[in-house]
């Protein structure tokens, strides 16, 4: 996806082939199922399947039993490639979005790289009001309010629906996300867009969506290996030194894989290298450890 806050570091640290020479690729969504994208499958006797087709088709052969309440497949993870701030915005709550003709998204973000004094900007500064953040939206000074963190590769931070938050310039970002593309922009930096004009910004929804309660947060700290649990999704960071396995934490339902760092191996040989993602179905075999590796490890809730 083209966004005016992107780069070219899917190219450099993953080595993607990306579709236009020069141009900036902020998101590239990697496990998605959407109405007009849609991950496919590339390789064995299902290749060309969509996620969707596998999903409404053949649930419980791939996934597992437990998952019927759900249309499409329930949560969407991107690559995010930051290299100019990404506009400040909130994403609506469940009681809310309906009403406000959106989609409720819950997420988190895993730092896979961050340049030095790379800032995320996470909830309010202490004591911020309601009344002070509409006065800043009016004095274009809304970064003013913002909470500013500067984590780490390694780090991560759960993003529940209603946390005001901006990415800023100079981070890789592993995003799980429930399966939503609403987001309520309230402030862009006082720039223009690719297309040289201002991007649409949508205060009214912002400020009904935002927690004005949630001041300061600081980065997760993960419970073992645990990163974030929800109702959403589940997500744990493994490291596995090499000849280890990754294999379902349930071996009657799936997970999907991400290589944060080093490799890993298929019983018939392929080699998943840093940045593949894939899914395991229910009842697959370990993958192997060509050599020592991080890994995010994602299930969903039955």
């Amino acid at each position: 996806m083209e966004r005016v806050w992107g780069g070219r570091e899917l190219e450099r640290v993953y080595g993607r082939t990306l579709p236009t020479a020069g141009r900036p690729y902020g998101e590239s969504w990697e496990i998605v199922d959407r109405e007009n994208e849609q991950s496919v499958v590339n390789h064995g006797p299902l290749d060309g399947v969509s996620l969707h087709q596998l999903w409404t088709t053949r649930r419980e052969e791939i996934f597992g039993a437990g998952y019927e309440h759900h249309d499409h497949f329930p949560i969407l993870i991107k690559v995010l490639d930051a290299r100019d701030d990404l506009s400040i915005q909130v994403h609506p709550p469940v009681h809310l979005a309906a009403s406000l003709g959106g989609e409720p998204k819950t997420e988190m973000w895993y730092i896979a790289d961050a340049d030095p004094g790379a800032k995320l900007y996470v909830g309010l500064k202490q004591g911020v009001t309601r009344v002070d953040f509409e006065q800043a939206i009016t004095n274009g000074t809304v970064e003013q309010c913002v909470h500013a963190i500067n984590p780490v590769p390694g780090e991560s931070i759960f993003i529940p629906s209603g946390r005001l938050h901006a990415i800023g310039a100079g981070f890789l970002i592993h995003e799980i996300q429930q399966n939503s593309d609403t987001t309520y922009r309230v402030f862009d930096w006082n720039r223009c867009g690719l297309d040289g004009k201002p991007r649409d910004l949508h205060v009214a929804e912002s400020l009904a969506s935002i927690d004005f309660q949630d001041f300061e947060p600081a980065m997760d700290t993960p419970n073992g290996e645990n990163l974030a649990t929800c109702a959403y999704f589940s997500t744990d960071r493994r490291s596995i030194v090499a000849g280890q396995t990754v294999s379902n934490p349930e071996a009657d339902s799936f997970s999907i894989v991400s290589v944060v760092s080093g490799s890993l191996k298929s019983t018939d040989g392929r080699e998943f290298t840093m940045g593949s993602f894939l899914l395991l179905p229910r009842a697959a075999k370990p993958l192997v450890a060509s050599k020592n590796s991080n890994v995010l490890q994602v299930t969903l809730p039955r």
